[in-house]
């Protein structure tokens, strides 16, 4: 469950990693086909803080949140074969120029200066380990990511 930090999230559109199923259940649609989510992310009030860090524990709980979801449908038979966070940098978006702030990476617009955000690690590390810890800030393997896939003992 998302902590109350994520509501000081701001998106374009309602966050909600509980309509996954929803979206993510092609049905009868298109049988077979592997589903790419290739835009998914959130933008988070952060900042640098004093020791020059960013540390986006909201955007962190975002993703654990979303990516459990995408686990828990590969794991029921959704053929999810991929997942692209929205985005690594910071961006122009057209309803909100450069308001809101999508990266991974936090962009300092005026000296260029890229920063890695707690959220960078986050991701990092899901990706290395191939796996979800069981907590946004925890540690422990929770289930390993295979191609898209859960293992075949979760199935």
């Amino acid at each position: 469950m998302p902590s109350r930090r994520v509501s000081r999230l701001t998106a374009i559109r309602p966050i909600s990693a509980s309509g996954w199923r929803t979206v993510v259940s092609p049905g009868e649609t298109a049988p077979g086909l592997p589903l790419y989510v290739t835009e998914n992310g959130c933008a988070a009030e952060d900042y640098v803080n004093p020791e020059g860090r960013v540390e986006d524990l909201e955007r962190v709980d975002y993703l654990h949140s979303h990516l459990e979801a995408a686990w828990r449908a590969c794991r029921d038979g959704i053929p999810l074969a991929g997942y692209f966070h929205w985005s690594l940098l910071h961006n122009f978006e057209w309803a909100w120029g450069y308001q809101k702030r999508f990266g991974l990476v936090f962009v300092e617009f005026e000296t260029q200066r890229r920063i890695p955000r707690r959220s960078a690690a986050y991701y990092a590390g899901v990706a290395a380990a191939n796996a979800l810890p069981s907590t946004a800030t925890g540690d422990a393997a929770q289930s390993p990511l295979i191609g898209g896939r859960s293992p075949p003992a979760a199935r």
